[in-house]
């Protein structure tokens, strides 16, 4: 079953870079849809031609070929908006081994998300009537968020809900049957570690001089002669001993200052990281769809309700 993926770039130009990228990998040229808001248009091979000569503007033809083509009319209304606010439509027809490669590609950073251009288109002024979905025949459209395959609200999704919404498609396109989606999202807390900073502790060596006070002992040897008077001269004349040869002597010594250092441990540093545990309450919004059912059939009528158990 055909499959077409619809996005909203931001500029013209981005949305030429892609088409070029989507022709390079094998996507046919007839198979390309690009609208921009200065009338670079490219239209699907065999599709109802768009009309450049009809009444009205620019934007509106490109709805009304939009719509035409298969395009629910909703979508095709919105795109429309955001071309004549000089943004660029690309919608590709693809087959479903073609899904993938086209949604990779148009997974860009220019791309818009759909829902948010309204809610912002919405704030000033714009009113986007809502008529329901065209009938598709064969075709699932993929359009921020409506039906089908690929890219919504201007973003990829996994490979996972693109097959799921590939059944949502066909269940749409039911002559009787209305779907809508009841969709609720679950808070899902993790936990990551992030740095608050370090501590950074280093040691060096520094010098500073001092001074000490010591007393040292110095010695010194003199050498005198004196003239001997009195007896002790004379007497000493007739004294053997006095040619004896004799050999005296005497040593000086001094102090001198002797310096040793001795290292000791005048205090500690430690490092230590301690771990506490604490509880953090986290708040936040889920969204929820909530169902209202407005019936407004007449009270005097019996009606009885059976279920397709195989849908």
């Amino acid at each position: 079953m055909a499959k077409t993926v619809t996005c909203l770039f931001s500029s013209d130009s981005q949305a030429s870079s892609i088409v070029r990228e989507l022709a390079q990998s094998g996507i046919s040229q007839g198979k390309i849809c690009l609208f921009t808001a200065s009338g670079e248009n490219r239209t699907w091979d065999g599709a109802s031609n768009f009309d450049e000569s009809s009444s009205g503007s620019h934007h509106d033809r490109v709805e009304n070929y939009l719509t035409t083509n298969g395009v629910p009319h909703d979508d095709a209304r919105a795109y429309a908006e955001g071309v004549r606010r000089g943004h660029a439509l690309i919608a590709v027809r693809c087959d479903d081994d073609e899904v993938d490669r086209v949604v990779d590609i148009l997974d860009d950073d220019d791309v818009l998300d759909l829902d948010e251009q309204q809610d912002a288109w919405r704030s000033e002024g714009w009113s986007h009537q809502d008529s329901g979905v065209a009938d598709l025949g064969g075709t699932a459209t993929t359009s921020a968020g409506v039906l089908g395959t690929g890219l919504t609200g201007g973003g990829t999704r996994d490979r996972e809900s693109l097959q799921d919404d590939s059944l949502y498609a066909r269940d749409r396109s039911s002559d009787r049957d209305e779907v809508i989606p009841v969709a609720e999202e679950e808070l899902h807390v993790g936990k990551r570690e992030v740095s608050h900073g370090r501590v950074r502790i280093r040691s060096h060596v520094t010098e500073r001089p001092v001074q000490e006070q010591v007393s040292l002992k110095e010695e010194r040897v003199s050498v005198e002669r004196r003239p001997v008077e009195g007896t002790a001269r004379t007497g000493s004349v007739n004294d053997g001993d006095l040619f004896r040869e004799r050999s005296i002597e005497m040593e000086e010594r001094s102090e001198e200052a002797v310096v040793s250092k001795e290292a000791r441990v005048v205090e500690e540093v430690v490092v230590r990281k301690d771990a506490d545990q604490r509880t953090e309450t986290i708040s936040d919004t889920v969204r929820k769809t909530e169902v209202e059912v407005d019936d407004e059939r007449s009270a005097g009528i019996s009606r009885t309700g059976t279920t397709d158990k195989n849908r």
